[in-house]
């Protein structure tokens, strides 16, 4: 599996309310998105910056989601440059299914 970490800075703080209210109109869109298992929204503590922690299955299918278009779109939604940062997660423990997920 892999995870990919996104971040952008945002031309003006935003409270985690706006953040929030931002986000959901973005969320429906990452629904049944191929070999994405889950999206975090994330909001730094002073509104600076915002972003994503996502979970892959495969490294391929999260490059087929961020490309040049998805980062037009960043910039034009948020009016900054999108950054991705890949890791590979060989296990993940999920507490809420109560599962140890492997790619093995």
């Amino acid at each position: 599996m892999i995870i990919a970490i996104t971040n952008f800075q945002l031309p003006k703080p935003v409270t985690r309310d706006e953040a929030r209210s931002i986000f959901l109109t973005t969320a429906p869109t990452y629904q049944g998105v191929a070999g994405l298992v889950r999206k975090s929204y994330v909001v730094a503590d002073d509104g600076n910056s915002v972003g994503g922690i996502y979970l892959w299955n495969s490294r391929a299918e999260a490059e087929a989601v961020f490309t040049e278009s998805w980062r037009a779109y960043v910039r034009g939604k948020y009016n900054s440059e999108p950054s991705v940062t890949y890791f590979d997660s060989p296990v993940t423990v999920d507490n809420v299914t109560h599962e140890i997920l492997s790619d093995a």
